[in-house]
This record gives structure tokens, sequence and C-alpha cells, in this order.
């Protein structure tokens, strides 16, 4: 896995039935115990300065697909510091060919840290409160579909 969250590994387009429905992404967890999904603040995608909705987002953890509703709840699916997590996002006609900016964030609660850092954590801006074992919430790219 590359140093960086979004991985350029796995940015393309998403075919199903020869039509293109969106693109996907992959993403590592910089928190070296891995999570599970209920504890993911997940946030928008932005690329090209273009925000998309959680309703268009779903996460890919151990080969199934999780809406963000359905990761609030789920309590059982361990997301591995070692696997990345795929990001799938609907979008008609997926994107273009060449670069593209991606912003993506996303962060996780521990029970061991105080209920006011959770309340300052938000995925859509960068951490209020900047620890090196959890890593900023909030991730830049620039990625190429080729």
């Amino acid at each position: 896995m590359e140093k960086q969250v979004i991985q350029s590994v796995g940015f393309r387009n998403i075919v199903e039935n020869g039509e293109v429905i969106g693109f996907q992404f992959k993403v590592r967890l910089p928190y070296y115990r891995g999570v599970f999904l209920s504890q993911i603040k997940a946030g928008n995608v932005i690329v090209d300065g273009q925000t998309i909705g959680e309703d268009d987002i779903c996460w890919r953890v151990n080969g199934e697909d999780y809406t963000y509703a359905d990761m609030r709840k789920e309590c059982n699916v361990h997301w591995s510091p070692l696997e990345p997590a795929t990001i799938r996002v609907k979008k008609p006609g997926g994107l273009s060919q060449g670069y593209h900016e991606l912003t993506y964030g996303f962060c996780c609660t521990h029970s061991y840290m105080p209920p006011f850092m959770d309340a300052l954590q938000d995925p859509n801006k960068h951490a209020a409160i900047l620890m090196i074992e959890f890593g900023d919430s909030l991730h830049h790219r620039r990625l190429l579909i080729v």
C-alpha cells in the first residue's frame, strides 16, 4: 500500500452490464489496530469540485458493500489496516479520461477517547486535534483515469 490514505491503485470507472455507473477508489486505514465499521464517520466525496453526498457512496470491505446507514449499525465487520477499503461512487457516465482532483474524509471513534473529542470530529474538515496515531481526517489526491 502507498503511504497516502487515498491509494492511486484501484482508481477507475465502474462498469456494470456494459454501462459506466460510477467510479471507485481505495483508501487505507491510517490507524494500526483496525476498526469496526460502526466506528467510522465517513464524509462526502469531492471530485473536481463537485460534492457527492452519502446517498451515492458505499464502502466495500471484505468483499461486501455497505452504505453509510449500514456502516453506522455494523458492529461485527472489522476493517483491517492491512487491507484497503474500496469506496464506490454512483455517478452516471463515471469520470472522463485524464486527471481528477479527489478529496475524501473519514475519521474513527474510539471508546478510550474522551467524548468531547468525538464531538469535534468532522470527516469533511481537517482534524480539529491532530494526533499522529490517527492522522488527519481529510485527504486529497490528484489521480489519473486511463
